[in-house]
């Protein structure tokens, strides 16, 4: 695992894939299979792994947090960027900073809480968080509710943050009077498309973001770095056959479920076994498999090397 703090200019060079998190019958993490998935991504050129809600951290313990951690730092390549998750409430959140800042990992990410929170209480939280922990944070900023530009950008001023997720789901993504507000607090550079490849053409062509993060670059690595250089050199043609590969499984994340359906479709496509996702969540039921099979072994059969066949 590498342990140097990620730049703007790291935050950039590779998509940042969102795995689930492999789990055996009894719910103890299945190591041999993380580390088959991590090694299918690494493989296809993508350098930063990010473990939060497709890796459902919301219901992750203290009883496994330290363990957790272990797992994942050392079946990363030394090459290999590896962010945890932490929270969503404060509580659980101060408690992970304990275990974290024993560790080598250079961030973390802060989970959204979707309720019993203000806009100043999460401010002061985040801030407490980032102090116990000892380190810049990841921002993940799902809901406009969440934290106000201004507060984003005081939070950035004050050398908080490290990174922020932006996950507001927009019907037009091209509209988002929010997100303009947020560049011009925080600045581009420390900002991530954090809803996959269906915004993410919109979100850094025309909104300056440094990158974006991904699940069904689990599945297909190699293509959604294409996507990510085709973006980067402004081929837009390129760029948005690269996105089309993504959009049927992306569809079926959107109308059953991002997580369950990334989880099982990890599963479907023969990557690795990913057995059973921990509660409260619960896997994806068998009428649904059909067509996230499809789905998924069609973007994995599509995702060759560079001049293969």
């Amino acid at each position: 695992m590498k342990t140097d703090v990620p730049t703007a200019a790291a935050l950039s060079a590779s998509v940042l894939a969102v795995p689930p998190l492999a789990r055996n019958a009894d719910l103890t993490p299945n190591r041999a299979a993380n580390m088959a998935l991590i090694r299918h991504i690494e493989a296809g050129g993508v350098t930063t792994l990010l473990y939060g809600g497709n890796a459902n951290f919301y219901n992750v313990g203290l009883y496994e947090y330290a363990g957790l951690l272990d797992m994942l730092a050392d079946t990363a390549a030394p090459r290999t960027w590896v962010i945890p998750s932490v929270g969503p409430d404060f509580g659980k959140m101060m408690d992970q900073a304990t275990i974290l800042r024993k560790t080598s990992f250079p961030t973390a990410m802060v989970l959204p809480a979707t309720n019993a929170a203000t806009v100043a209480g999460t401010e002061g939280g985040l801030r407490r968080f980032a102090d116990a922990f000892g380190k810049a944070i990841v921002v993940y900023l799902k809901a406009q509710e969440f934290l106000t530009p201004e507060a984003i950008g005081r939070l950035c001023a004050d050398g908080v943050v490290a990174a922020i997720k932006y996950a507001v789901v927009r019907e037009d993504p091209t509209q988002d009077p929010f997100l303009r507000r947020v560049v011009e607090a925080a600045g581009r550079t420390p900002i991530v498309s954090g809803i996959g490849e269906r915004p993410a053409i919109v979100h850094l062509r025309d909104f300056g973001l440094a990158g974006f993060t991904s699940g069904s670059v689990c599945v297909a690595p190699r293509g959604s770095a294409q996507l990510l250089e085709a973006i980067k050199r402004q081929d837009w043609p390129a760029a948005e056959r690269q996105r089309a590969l993504y959009i049927p499984l992306e569809d079926c994340r959107d109308r059953l479920s991002p997580i369950r359906v990334l989880h099982e479709a990890v599963t479907l496509a023969g990557i690795a076994d990913m057995g059973p996702i921990l509660p409260l969540l619960s896997n994806l039921e068998s009428e649904h498999h059909g067509p996230v099979k499809k789905a998924a072994s069609e973007l994995l059969a599509g995702d060759r090397p560079a001049g293969a066949s």
